[in-house]
């Protein structure tokens, strides 16, 4: 009889539980969820107290239907008397399919992973520190995970696919914004934007999308590491663009694992010998196409050779264009190694001496494993998220996962996606949105090089130009993850805001 009753007290413990875990479901599907948790930080020798808010905001469409739960974690310094005055920025990073967790851990938030840049981080137990570069002590900052990472995903009659494209993206994340914006009673907060990688992409969008549909002009957008111009990272057939824009890159690259027979002491001076070849002769060579003189062509193939650390045999069988994915493998192919996408300086073994395309990234696989396990400590246990809620920490594991790279309001032509069109939209409706660019130079994901190009094409007139600034690091994609550049990147984002929130 004992027996009985305990397995009857266990079963009904079970039903209890399973119906308290959907019960608690239901309501997130109607409220959203929240975890408001209270924490205290250092920054510049100043005690900030500040409070964490991590869970779900129920998407509304302009129906007023309910179509998404949209995760983030917010962070607000306490005791502000006036919210009006404090400024808000809305971070994400891009994939697209990438939750927001790079950035959170990375730089911005008040926690930070450590990780053994450039090298391979070893495994378990790794380090969670007090972030000292966190911008929280200069804005309040909301970490936003679009449908399908995170939290985030369909509700009701939608489906999460419905959110994967370059247009449902931009429309849903400023959906977005603007409720929180409401909700939060930050309508008069001076506004910021921070994307990294197709989160740039997304930003040019959302400025722009903000402004025209919902009156909301941002006061700063700050891109780090830029694609807003798909068509200079494609290498399209027939199209020498990507060529040209990628091989100041693959010179800093090469100037960084001594593969250069002259290297020169000065990087940005190098760099700038690079360009002027790229931009000029090197881009004029590639015009001509077939109508090249064999001896234009050993004289451009002599200096891409120099410049790139790759032979010329190479170089003539690649008809002098050498796309991304083959440089990685190439330039360290000799000692068995291939270089990252992301960021060249770190380097892998290469499982295939003679393959064109890495279907791996050593940056990635060497910081990926720190990254989620402490993001997943951070979350669960410091910002106490229910551990029955699932963080997805990218979309594409995602049941039918794929992006629409198509963009409404066209001529019906097909074409690569740039909302570099969108950005300067914007910046032509509102004169005074100042943009700040972050760019690694031996990022081979985003060239910088691709970037100088877009902003120098994106239309806008002449005065608006010095709305722009471009800075610059000797690290990759994510410079942040590089010692010497965390304080300089928190320095030139902090200075950004305080003057342009005034």
């Amino acid at each position: 009889m004992k027996k009985f009753c305990f397995l009857f007290l266990l079963c009904l413990a079970f039903v209890l539980n399973t119906y308290s875990q959907n019960a608690m479901t239901d309501t997130m599907m109607q409220k959203g969820y929240k975890s408001v948790t209270h924490h205290s930080i250092k920054i510049n020798g100043t005690v900030l107290n500040y409070t964490a808010t991590a869970g779900t905001l129920v998407l509304k469409n302009e129906k007023d239907s309910a179509v998404a739960l949209f995760g983030y974690v917010a962070y607000t310094k306490d005791g502000e008397g006036d919210a009006s005055k404090r400024p808000l920025t809305f971070a994400y990073n891009g994939g697209p399919g990438s939750s927001s967790m790079w950035l959170h851990m990375g730089i911005l938030g008040p926690r930070r992973v450590v990780v053994n840049d450039p090298k391979n981080t070893p495994p378990p137990p790794y380090t969670l520190v007090d972030n000292e570069n966190s911008i929280t002590d200069v804005t309040d900052l909301v970490m936003i995970d679009p449908v399908g990472t995170g939290l985030s995903h369909a509700i009701n009659k939608s489906a999460d696919k419905d959110f994967w494209g370059v247009d449902e993206d931009i429309k849903s994340i400023s959906q977005f914004i603007k409720q929180y914006v409401t909700d939060n009673s930050r309508w008069n907060s001076p506004k910021y934007l921070l994307g990294e990688s197709y989160g740039t992409m997304r930003s040019a969008g959302v400025a722009d999308y903000l402004q025209e549909n919902f009156g909301m002009t941002m006061n700063g957008v700050i891109l780090v590491s830029v694609v807003l111009d798909l068509r200079t990272l494609t290498f399209q057939n027939g199209d020498d663009i990507s060529y040209v824009l990628h091989l100041p890159t693959y010179a800093a690259v090469a100037w960084y694992h001594n593969k250069l027979a002259n290297k020169a002491t000065d990087l940005p001076a190098f760099i700038d010998e690079v360009r002027n070849f790229a931009g000029g002769e090197y881009a004029s060579a590639l015009m001509k196409g077939a109508s090249l003189s064999d001896a234009e062509k050993q004289q451009v193939l002599t200096k891409l050779s120099n410049y790139t650390g790759l032979s010329k045999d190479y170089l003539i069988k690649a008809n002098m264009r050498v796309n991304e994915p083959q440089f990685t493998e190439e330039l360290l192919r000799d000692s068995n190694l291939m270089v990252g996408r992301l960021d060249a300086r770190y380097k892998g073994i290469n499982p295939d001496p003679l393959g064109e395309y890495a279907f791996t990234d050593p940056q990635s696989e060497q910081i990926s494993p720190a990254f989620t396990a402490e993001f997943m400590s951070y979350y669960y246990d410091e910002l106490k998220v229910n551990k029955s809620l699932t963080y997805h920490t990218s979309a594409y594991s995602s049941e039918g996962f794929r992006w629409n790279w198509s963009r409404g309001g066209g001529n019906g032509d097909p074409s690569t996606p740039n909302t570099g069109v969108d950005l300067a939209d914007a910046m032509n409706k509102n004169p005074d949105l100042k943009i700040l660019v972050f760019n690694g130079y031996f990022d081979l994901a985003t060239p910088f090089y691709a970037t100088e190009y877009t902003f120098n094409h994106m239309g806008i007139p002449k005065n608006l130009q010095s709305n722009i600034t471009m800075k610059y690091y000797d690290a990759g994609h994510m410079m942040y993850i590089n010692p010497p550049s965390q304080n300089d990147f928190k320095k030139n984002v902090a200075t950004f805001i305080s003057n342009t929130s005034k």
